[in-house]
């Protein structure tokens, strides 16, 4: 084998060899970009005499579109622009030259501005503009990062540890995502470099006013500590919002950007908490001050009021299904895809394709899934109810410094921005860790809590008819608990109003009993500029007949053995009383009681007949299956 090899040759430079080099590859050729027809491009040097008038027309200096369109002005124009040269084409006054040239100013300032980028795990890598940043980089805002999404649900489920901070940046970045996306689809709705930055803020900033533990606070501490008053995060958010804006010092730098101060500023308060006008709303007014009627949609962004569809809930539903490792059904990017803006009865709202009416339906089943599943499971409620009762006996003695050196208690920093912004999930840790005599009692529950020494649930029913669940009405269902003793209960338990907690609980598609779909409008292939509706009966027979339903939870604080088989026995024999449904586990609890309820034994019955049918027509067709096949074979 050896001999069969061909001498290896040597070549040298002598032998006149010369070494091939690498040929660098040829620079690939910049293809021009094409520009979206009437939508001015990021880059002004590229736009057309069309796309400078656009941007007037967004500026508010369509007076003098004429004037530039005579003149065949392009992007590339723009720069070279003088005031000699305004004056030339018929711009008279100052002021209105000052107008143009400020305008301008903006658009030089627009596209200096990189963007920065944040690496989401629900979104990817998130691009926000400057001015997002710097309110993101402020103390008011960074104090979100200290408040749980879910509030208690983090001590149930071990993955729910986001906080609101990333939910904002989420939100952020989804109300520019559709806000772009509709200009790009239509753009003679006039979008402006404003309207998208003032959505944006107002999706990052509709969250600042949530206190400790989220909804917790808000729902079910702030009504108890302070009875009085009706107050929402929403507007603990407002004003959280001016306390940032002044604190920071930022009109300056939202007037560098482009906003204009103080409508702007109006504009993004108006998409997180509603119109303060709501006369003008009742009476079929134009109700807001920021934006004009043409710009109706803008306002179902952020916060929708109307169907309840809105970038929020697409954040918060991936972002808690991701945490909580539940399937998420909804898919928002559908949405952007077929999202448009038609004219209804005189205003302009965002409709989607025909198409997607199955993909809304889910979507309104998912917040209903992820309510029962995990916002109002049992055992978070219970921890929930357990830290708001810790709350309110410190609440006396848990101060906070606001504005002026002046101190706050937990229920009144809500009046006091200064002193709100200081109030986070680790109030938790600084009533656990305190020596103080007077928060002993708030330390003995929140220890309970951390050792798991938790209230128990007995159960839930339902009502025949929706009850008003007053303050009252909670405090008459647990004396008729005490007193719901059945016979064959031990004699020696004996168990106080005060042993048990009742809550009525709302299960709803997010607009009380009503069909959310029913206030969405949706337009056609063949007709993309009219809104239709579509009506529940034009899609299944499988949908809900109902959109609403209230549990009523009971709950025992006694947590040993004998009590608690007691008090099991106490809630069974309550709901035969109230006439409620029975419990799901009550011929296991009690099934001596049970079959004492006359309307329970009717229901098990027709239950049972039924099944019975079921079972009938399941035989009938399994025997025309097989005189089928039978008739087939003796063919």
């Amino acid at each position: 084998m050896e001999g069969r090899k061909r001498p290896l040759e040597v070549l040298t430079p002598e032998d006149g060899f010369k070494t091939p080099e690498k040929r660098a590859p040829e620079p690939r050729r910049p293809q021009p970009r094409r520009p979206q027809p009437g939508r001015p491009e990021p880059d002004h040097t590229r736009w057309g005499v069309e796309q400078t008038c656009r941007y007037l027309r967004e500026e508010g200096l369509a007076e003098w579109e004429a004037a530039f369109r005579a003149q065949k002005i392009t992007g590339v124009g723009l720069q070279y622009l003088r005031d000699a040269d305004l004056e030339k084409m018929g711009l008279q006054c100052l002021g209105d030259r000052l107008r143009v040239q400020h305008s301008l100013g903006k658009l030089w300032q627009r596209e200096a501005e990189s963007n920065k980028v944040f690496n989401d795990p629900i979104h990817g890598h998130v691009e926000l503009h400057p001015l997002l940043v710097r309110i993101i980089d402020t103390p008011q805002f960074q104090r979100l990062r200290r408040i749980k999404q879910l509030g208690g649900a983090y001590l149930v489920f071990p993955g729910a540890s986001h906080n609101r901070f990333e939910h904002s940046i989420g939100v952020g970045y989804l109300a520019g995502r559709l806000v772009k996306a509709l200009d790009e689809r239509q753009p003679e709705l006039l979008i402006s470099h404003r309207d998208v930055l003032c959505v944006q803020i107002a999706g990052l900033c509709h969250d600042l006013g949530h206190g400790p533990f989220s909804h917790m606070f808000d729902n079910m501490f702030i009504p108890k500590a302070r009875p009085g008053i009706i107050w929402k995060h929403e507007k603990a958010s407002l004003d959280m919002f001016d306390y940032l804006v002044a604190d920071n010092q930022l009109k300056p730098v939202m007037e560098q950007h482009g906003l204009v101060l103080p409508e702007d500023l109006d504009f993004i308060k108006e998409q997180i908490a509603g119109p303060e006008d709501l006369e003008a709303a009742r009476c079929r007014q134009w109700p807001y001050r920021g934006r004009p009627e043409d710009k109706s949609f803008l306002y179902e962004i952020v916060a929708n009021k109307r169907s309840g569809i809105d970038v929020d809930k697409w954040d918060y539903f991936a972002r808690d299904c991701y945490h909580l490792n539940i399937q998420n059904n909804f898919d928002y990017r559908r949405f952007l895809k077929f999202a448009r803006v038609c004219e209804v009865d005189g205003q302009k709202h965002i409709c989607t394709r025909d198409k997607e009416v199955n993909n809304l339906y889910d979507m309104f089943h998912m917040r209903n899934c992820l309510h029962r599943r995990a916002y109002q499971h049992k055992v978070s409620n219970i921890i929930e109810t357990m830290i708001t009762e810790a709350f309110l006996k410190a609440d006396k003695h848990f101060e906070v410094e606001g504005s002026g050196g002046k101190m706050f208690t937990l229920s009144t920093a809500i009046d006091d921005m200064e002193a709100y912004s200081k109030l986070t999930d680790n109030v938790f840790e600084q009533i656990l860790n305190s020596s103080s005599p007077a928060l002993k009692d708030s330390r003995e529950i929140l220890n309970n809590v951390v050792c798991r020494r938790l209230y128990k649930c007995l159960g839930q029913t339902q009502a025949q008819e929706p009850v008003s669940a007053t303050r009252e009405e909670i405090l008459r269902w647990e004396a008729a608990l005490a007193r719901s003793v059945p016979q064959s209960s031990s004699q020696d338990v004996r168990l106080q109003p005060e042993d048990f907690l009742v809550s009525v609980i709302c299960m709803d598609y997010g607009m009380k009993d009503k069909n959310p779909i029913n206030n969405v409008h949706f337009y056609c292939k063949d007709d993309p500029n009219k809104a239709v509706q579509i009506r529940k009966n034009q899609v299944s027979k499988l949908l809900p007949e109902k959109f609403a339903e209230q549990l009523i939870r009971v709950c025992c604080k006694k947590a040993d053995e004998r009590s608690l088989e007691a008090a099991k026995k106490h809630f069974v024999k309550w709901c035969m009383d109230e006439n409620f449904s029975k419990p799901q586990d009550g011929d296991i609890i009690a099934p001596e009681l049970t079959p004492l309820k006359a309307s329970w034994a009717n229901e098990e019955a027709q239950g049972g007949r039924a099944v019975s049918h079921a079972n009938t027509d399941a035989n009938a067709n399994a025997n025309g299956e097989k005189k089928a096949r039978t008739q087939l074979f003796k063919s």
